[in-house]
């Protein structure tokens, strides 16, 4: 483990032990992208140092939380679903109850509640909502307790009831304000609360579970441990409802699919669900304790075929036994350079293919390579160089498989000579038999690469979604803020427009220069008076321009206002109006101060006085 895989542990047992929350369960990717989103935006680069920050600030917990746990929802979600959810799966399982039998629903991972409600709307309008409210519970749980809070208020934006079809929202909402309140009377057959899908006991006796993008935040191995818990919540013959990331193609003994395109499966009734536990399982149930790391090392070294995997710098990270016995490396050859053991070299040079691998990013194989053992027998091994590359494309090593194909070659060497030596139709049929066993050999090889190949786009396919719904996330912020950004343009193009009316209406002209005494506003009278537009000299040097005003006077006047000497400043100036006709212009300076009383500029306002005819 790297030493910021153990930092990131070391914060996620923080959160566990401050605040309860348990992620170890989920995928490491994922985690890693939403802290690093919240690093950012408290600017601490390293998990000690958000950890700390944590410590300091309880309240970035909660923020660090629904950064984390994605509330991505809405009514309606993926309609196409829904439709055959209404269609086919509702009335078949209302046929195969008793009539007045109780159903119960549970939507797991709801978020904010609008899935559940979406439950609700369908089966009071399959039911009619007496028959709803006295036959139906649906129970909807989530970890994040404020996602939890707005789901049992149920008011909503018109733009989160935007998808539900007009007739629903008339039925089952009424407006308040520009809000929407779902119906009271449906509502109270809804139960919303806190509920850990990897630690808390499942709901039981359940008619029809719906879970959707929930379980792809999950690593593998917590997937098929909440499965196992879907499995035992539902009834014999009861429906579960995935997203659209999410199959289960490998769960066949727990769950059979009734429509994949839309999700649905089945409960498989074969026996209970302890039965179908794996002895660890049980254990686990008992001690919360698992067994996974281990059994993957296990599966490793009774791997058959020998791998070794190297990394980038030519380090060996790892050799199963059978590697280490066909090799003779010891576990203290584990971490040496490849380059420092006699494999390197023999039975054939790996250096150079391992190269080719990660620069051309494409599996690298040699077949039959001789090998030959102590006692003179001759083998041959398959090598494959498999580079291995990460979710972003980043090579993290290579892994080198080494297959013993002796069996396989001496069976075709002994092939070639029966044939050569039989002659019989029999001995043809033999022959023909035996091509055809390798056949199926090869085709059954094939269909379990074919699965392996499924389960990695599968993998491929719930990032993908995770990320999709973190970009949704994302932009839901982003359009907050540009609400906010448009309405502080409002007020600001207000203020504007209100200190242009005031200035337009002032009687004398008014000219405000900063301490450069750059020109920053000339009105409307400023232009009437000098003949000037305030475009013309918006930036300008006052003493720069040329107009009938004698400009030098102002200068010390000014100068005394902006170093504070002065709060204000008056002197008379004689002087020409646009029109060439004299005049005499009082002008007083006074200070533009700032929010904190620093002094931004002067203020100077300016009226004419004609001179009196001699």
């Amino acid at each position: 483990m790297s030493s910021d895989d153990e930092r990131l542990e070391a914060l996620l047992d923080y959160l566990k032990g401050t605040r309860g929350f348990d992620f170890t369960a989920y995928k490491r990717s994922s985690l890693v992208r939403r802290i690093e989103k919240r690093q950012q935006a408290v600017s601490h680069e390293s998990y000690e140092a958000y950890q700390a920050y944590l410590a300091a600030h309880p309240e970035e917990f909660g923020l660090l939380f629904n950064t984390i746990l994605i509330n991505v929802t809405s009514f309606f979600r993926d309609p196409e679903v829904w439709g055959h959810m209404k269609s086919q799966i509702v009335p078949h399982m209302l046929a195969g109850s008793r009539p007045d039998g109780a159903i119960r629903v549970w939507s797991a991972g709801c978020a904010s509640g609008e899935e559940a409600y979406t439950l609700a709307m369908i089966l009071a309008e399959e039911l009619g909502v007496e028959a709803f409210r006295r036959r139906v519970k649906i129970y909807a749980s989530d970890v994040d307790e404020d996602a939890l809070m707005q789901a049992r208020h149920a008011i909503y934006t018109a733009s989160q009831v935007e998808d539900v079809p007009p007739e629903l929202l008339s039925k089952y909402f009424e407006r308040v304000d520009d809000r929407y309140l779902f119906h009271k009377d449906v509502r109270r057959s809804v139960i919303f609360g806190r509920h850990d899908l990897v630690q808390d006991a499942p709901i039981s006796r359940v008619n029809l579970l719906v879970c959707r993008n929930t379980l792809m935040y999950f690593t593998r191995e917590t997937q098929a441990r909440v499965l196992n818990r879907f499995h035992f919540a539902l009834r014999n013959g009861g429906f579960l409802l995935m997203g659209r990331a999410e199959l289960l193609l490998t769960h066949g003994e727990l769950f059979t699919p009734v429509e994949l395109k839309a999700r649905v499966f089945t409960k498989t009734v074969a026996q209970t669900v302890q039965d179908t536990m794996p002895p660890a399982e049980r254990e686990e149930e008992k001690a919360t304790m698992s067994n996974d790391d281990r059994l993957q090392v296990l599966s490793l070294e009774s791997d058959p075929v020998a791998r070794v995997v190297v990394r980038p710098d030519g380090t060996v990270s790892s050799a199963n036994s059978r590697a280490r016995a066909l090799f003779r490396l010891t576990h203290q050859d584990v971490g040496k350079r490849l380059q420092d053991l006699e494999m390197s070299y023999r039975p054939i040079e790996l250096r150079s293919m391992i190269q080719d691998a990660m620069s051309q990013h494409r599996a690298v194989a040699r077949k039959e390579i001789p090998w030959p053992t102590d006692v003179g027998e001759s083998r041959y091994l398959d090598l494959e160089v498999l580079p291995l590359v990460d979710a972003f494309g980043e090579t993290l090593g290579v892994q080198l498989s080494f297959s013993d194909v002796s069996r396989y070659r001496r069976l075709q060497e002994e092939l070639e000579r029966s044939k050569n030596e039989l002659e019989t139709a029999y001995e043809e049929l033999q022959s023909s038999n035996e091509e055809l066993e390798t056949t199926n050999e090869e085709l059954q090889s094939t269909n379990e690469e074919l699965e392996t190949t499924n389960e990695e786009l599968q993998s491929t396919n719930e990032e993908l979604e995770t990320m999709n719904e973190e970009l949704q996330s994302t932009n839901e912020e982003l359009e907050t803020t540009n609400t906010e950004l448009r309405m502080r343009s409002d007020e600001l193009n207000t203020a504007n427009a209100f200190l242009a009316s005031i200035l337009t209406g002032l009687e004398v002209a008014v000219i405000v220069v900063d301490p450069k005494l750059q020109v920053l506003a000339w009105n409307h009278r400023a232009e009437d008076l000098w003949g000037l537009r305030a475009d013309e000299v918006q930036g300008r040097h006052l003493m720069n321009l040329d107009i009938g005003l004698p400009v030098e006077p102002l200068r010390q006047p000014i100068r005394a206002v902006l170093a504070g000497e002065a709060q204000r400043a008056e002197l008379t100036v004689e002087c020409r109006n646009r029109r060439g006709k004299s005049i005499r212009c009082p002008v007083r300076c006074t200070p533009l101060s700032g929010a904190n009383g620093e002094t931004l500029g002067v203020i100077l306002l300016m009226e004419e006085v004609p001179v009196p005819s001699p």
